[in-house]
């Protein structure tokens, strides 16, 4: 009977946010300004950054595929959310509810490790300068980027797998306004503890293990700071990593209240509340983060804003 109800189920209803008008288009328009001031300023950042030779280092090419992530996991939630608002197509078929979940924990997973891979470098710069080249080559970098997305796909494939593995039956309505592992987990009518501890278990050692690395980087950085005697000089190193901590903190701090905890502790309201900051608004901080207070980044758009005018 069970098995009947799991493959009998061929859709999804997102519910979002309620069913008010208020509720439908009042988020539809915020999602719409955040997602298109999200995709412009990403990919600014992608253009000014491939664009400019004085800006193809190791710090910018991490910079670069951290915008290519944000862009690419708004986009897998934002056009969706935005259509079942508009009460346009509040469905979703069951194999694109997988597809969805698959993809937006791809991207977010990439990014935690993408932000690991940015505070190794900043170590590698400041405290061994001497061996920056060898430590931070070509090969290094591509290394760290094609690594961060194989610890994402395995973590997404497994996600997905084990929740889409699960007996569906009753209600079909996620309350939410993606697919997301934990309003999908309350709609099975099998047991979940085996999924809530593996949703557990590996957000967890994500989280963990790339922030100890983070951690660990920006320690060392600190020391090394410190015994800087130039104002000038600690100055110019702090401001390379500011910027990248402002990002760490934003979003490690939400993934940890969403998928870091019992969830028990989480309620459904909230968790939505907190999943708009991290799917939506953090990507479009990041470009904002990054730019404004980066000399190199102003420098390069100047570049081709004088370029363009002179034409």
């Amino acid at each position: 009977m069970k098995e009947r109800n799991h493959t009998a189920l061929t859709e999804f209803v997102l519910l979002g946010f309620g069913s008010g008008l208020g509720l439908k288009v009042g988020p539809s328009v915020v999602f719409l300004v955040i997602y298109m001031t999200t995709v412009l300023g990403n990919t600014t950042m992608v253009f000014l950054i491939s664009a400019n030779s004085p800006l193809h280092t190791p710090m910018y090419f991490f910079l670069m595929n951290l915008s290519l992530v944000d862009l690419c996991y708004s986009s897998t939630i934002a056009p969706k959310a935005m259509m079942s608002f508009l009460g346009g197509s509040k469905t979703i078929s069951f194999n694109g509810c997988a597809t969805q979940l698959f993809f937006f924990g791809l991207f977010a997973s990439t990014e935690a490790f993408i932000l690991a891979a940015m505070a190794y470098d900043r170590y590698t710069a400041i405290c061994n300068p001497l061996l920056y080249p060898v430590a931070m080559s070509n090969q290094v970098c591509v290394q760290l980027l094609v690594g961060s997305y194989v610890c994402g796909s395995v973590n997404s494939m497994v996600q997905t797998v084990f929740t889409f593995t699960l007996c569906f039956c009753g209600s079909n309505e996620i309350d939410h306004f993606f697919c997301d592992i934990p309003p999908l987990l309350s709609l099975s009518c099998t047991n979940t503890d085996i999924n809530e501890l593996v949703l557990f278990t590996l957000s967890s050692l994500i989280i963990v293990s790339t922030s100890m690395v983070i951690l660990v980087s920006y320690a060392c950085i600190i020391s090394a700071i410190l015994r800087i005697r130039s104002v000038e000089g600690r100055h110019r190193a702090f401001s390379t990593c500011t910027s990248h901590m402002m990002s760490v903190i934003l979003f490690y701090g939400t993934l940890t209240f969403v998928y870091a905890q019992p969830s028990s502790l989480s309620a459904p309201a909230q968790s939505k509340m907190v999943s708009v900051f991290y799917t939506l608004v953090i990507p479009m901080l990041n470009p904002l983060i990054y730019s404004l207070r980066n000399k190199d980044m102003k420098e390069a758009l100047g570049r081709i804003i004088t370029s363009v005018l002179l034409k």
